[in-house]
């Protein structure tokens, strides 16, 4: 069974943050568990009876009358009525096994339609995290394991590129709010994760200044001087050799950090999280406790006025 932060939650089921503390608290219908870190998760089955119970108000049941019945009485109905929580997951498994079938041999006008038509009928951040990053990961692993060659990863990561930077391009230019430097390390050129990202600080109003891939720590921290950012983001998709993470890490600790908050994501940041300690560098563990980070950050923003 999988587990979803809360901020995951709210997007797949369309209710607010505070909605679901609320009657978590209130009618003790959810029963998330703690992580190690402290955080809600919250299993498919609370995300099934949250949706179950927004359609029920849409149609003009209240709250009230719901919480009365019970958690295992709704999950019955939940159940009864045929389980929607994994409707999107299945559709988005099945949707990626069509586009990498695409690619061996590479059906173009096949993978891009797919691709097109799924990004534009969904809420992008739900697209991002359901069909974009998977689809890059995936790419990624057929690459690494011989499958498919370099031209086709290059090929996948450049639709996905256009994706995240189409939107992007939709959203405001936030003339207030938090500084945020988004980069990839030396050496690392692939920056899709980056990317998101950025999207995700760009949604939540922050003024992002995103460097993309392969940024000297020299460069960085120059910009940052001027800039001041309020953080600055590295993102680390693969574990660097442990020399040269030495290397890097020490010079983000020794140049960056005395000018700017640094925290580094990634699953190569979480594979090398004993070196980053060291340096007081703090690793994101996912794009939910991003959201919490720049939660707490645009908080103490406001607009003018």
């Amino acid at each position: 069974m999988n587990v979803h932060r809360i901020h995951r939650v709210a997007k797949l089921t369309g209710l607010s943050r505070d909605v679901i503390r609320v009657w978590e608290r209130r009618f003790g219908l959810l029963k998330p568990t703690r992580g190690a870190n402290r955080y809600r998760n919250y299993s498919d089955e609370d995300v099934a009876l949250l949706r179950y119970l927004k359609e029920q108000l849409d149609a003009g049941a209240s709250i009230g009358d719901l919480a009365r019945v019970g958690r295992e009485e709704l999950l019955g109905r939940v159940r009864a009525a045929a389980p929607r929580a994994t409707i999107v997951d299945n559709t988005f498994s099945r949707l990626l096994r069509e586009l990498l079938s695409a690619l061996d041999p590479l059906d173009r006008i096949t993978f891009e339609k797919r691709l097109n038509g799924a990004v534009a009928v969904v809420p992008f951040e739900e697209a991002l995290h359901g069909i974009l990053l998977p689809l890059q990961e995936q790419v990624g692993q057929l690459w690494h394991d011989g499958q498919v060659n370099i031209a086709i990863e290059h090929y996948v990561t450049k639709q996905i590129q256009q994706k995240i930077f189409s939107a992007m391009n939709q959203l405001p230019v936030a003339e207030f709010g938090a500084k945020v430097v988004v980069a990839c390390p030396p050496g690392e050129e692939h920056d899709i994760a980056a990317l998101a990202v950025a999207y995700r600080c760009r949604v939540r109003g922050c003024r992002v200044y995103y460097l993309g891939a392969n940024v000297p720590i020299s460069a960085l921290t120059n910009l940052c001087r001027k800039v001041e950012p309020d953080i600055t983001i590295l993102s680390f998709p693969r574990a660097l050799p442990e020399a040269q993470a030495g290397e890097v890490i020490q010079a983000l600790s020794d140049e960056l950090r005395p000018v700017s908050t640094v925290m580094a994501g990634g699953h190569g940041a979480l594979a090398m999280r004993d070196q980053f300690s060291k340096s007081r560098i703090h690793v994101l563990e996912d794009f939910g406790e991003l959201d919490e980070k720049l939660d707490q950050l645009t908080r103490r923003f406001t607009i003018p006025g």
